[in-house]
């Protein structure tokens, strides 16, 4: 299976974990933090989506580029949810081992992107 298969199949399922939590802490009254989790980390299976359809390597390696800025957003807030004790440190690390991974991930794939960029400008220059 290619990485980015696997990216997109595991940001999918860190979305649909984060929409899941989002409703936990909606019944924890929680309200904002709620709000910030779930645009963040909904955001980055979005762009790995939009990346696999990318116009140009240079708009690949962007949008991947934004999914890894809203994955490290996301263990932020993730962080906060545990340390406010809105999650337990039992559910912070199941879900922060599936975001670290992703972030691997993500990582990986944009260095390989921009590699094989760089030296597609060195040859054609």
């Amino acid at each position: 299976m290619e990485k980015e298969n696997v990216l997109k199949q595991k940001s999918f399922q860190f979305a649909v974990r984060i929409v899941r939590l989002f409703k936990f802490l909606r019944n924890k009254k929680e309200w904002v933090l709620s709000k910030q989790i779930l645009r963040s980390g909904t955001s980055v299976g979005a762009n790995v989506y939009e990346a696999e359809h990318s116009e140009s390597r240079a708009d690949f390696i962007h949008k991947i580029a934004v999914g890894q800025k809203e994955i490290n957003e996301t263990l932020y807030w993730l962080e906060l949810l545990r340390e406010t004790e809105y999650i337990s440190q039992k559910e912070f690390d199941s879900i922060h081992t599936d975001a670290l991974e992703i972030l691997k991930l993500i990582t990986a794939s944009l260095k390989t992107a921009k590699s094989s960029f760089s030296k597609t400008l060195t040859i054609n220059h």
